[in-house]
């Protein structure tokens, strides 16, 4: 089985691009759904996180998501120490999920590939870029929420030339049907590549 890596920054259309992959018969995994799943599911990580960040954390037991957003998007050091909590859960969890699935190719799909570590266990990379201004009309619409925050937001994220350099394929995200026909592309090349 082979791993593929999805990232790309807050807004890029990583999530258009899954579904595309999905459409192909491609088999997902999204990080970042997963982790919101095992912060609310996960006793030992809920209490890590009641410790980190004080009562406030969990509102009937469902993770406070604006409480916590409020604290670590100003303050770099609870947001490494939120990351430092989470992401061993969420590799502990897809090691799981590809012992559960017998598919040729798992495509595993977070903003934070590189930061993570998960490069590590991947055999490709792909990174989609998107218009910087693309990028805000789409979160803003998305999220409901200021360019203030959108930026604050991107700050924390590796730059999209930190991730072209890292990557195996680039899929320029600014047109849908130019979208889908990169993905295409991408799928074979991969399906060829482990099929010689």
């Amino acid at each position: 089985m082979k791993i593929i890596g999805l990232t790309g920054g807050i807004g890029s259309g990583k999530s258009t691009v899954l579904e595309l992959f999905a459409a192909l018969g491609a088999t997902t995994y999204v990080a970042d759904l997963e982790a919101k799943k095992l912060m609310n599911s996960d006793e030992e990580l809920k209490s890590q996180i009641k410790k980190l960040f004080g009562v406030n954390a969990y509102v009937n037991g469902e993770l406070n998501r604006i409480y916590i957003a409020s604290i670590v998007f100003g303050n770099e050091e609870k947001l490494n120490a939120l990351n430092a909590l989470v992401h061993p859960k969420v590799r502990e969890d897809f090691q799981h999920y590809i012992k559960e699935t017998n598919a040729d190719f798992v495509i595993y799909e977070t903003a934070i590939l590189f930061e993570s570590g998960s490069d590590k266990f991947c055999d490709y990379i792909i990174t989609v870029l998107s218009g910087f201004e693309d990028k805000i009309s789409r979160i803003m619409k998305r999220d409901k929420t200021s360019r203030e925050q959108i930026l604050e937001r991107m700050k924390h994220q590796s730059t999209d030339d930190l991730n072209i350099k890292n990557s195996d394929f680039v899929i320029r995200n600014n047109n849908f049907e130019d979208t889908k026909n990169q993905v295409l592309t991408i799928f074979e090349l991969i399906n060829a590549l482990e099929n010689k």
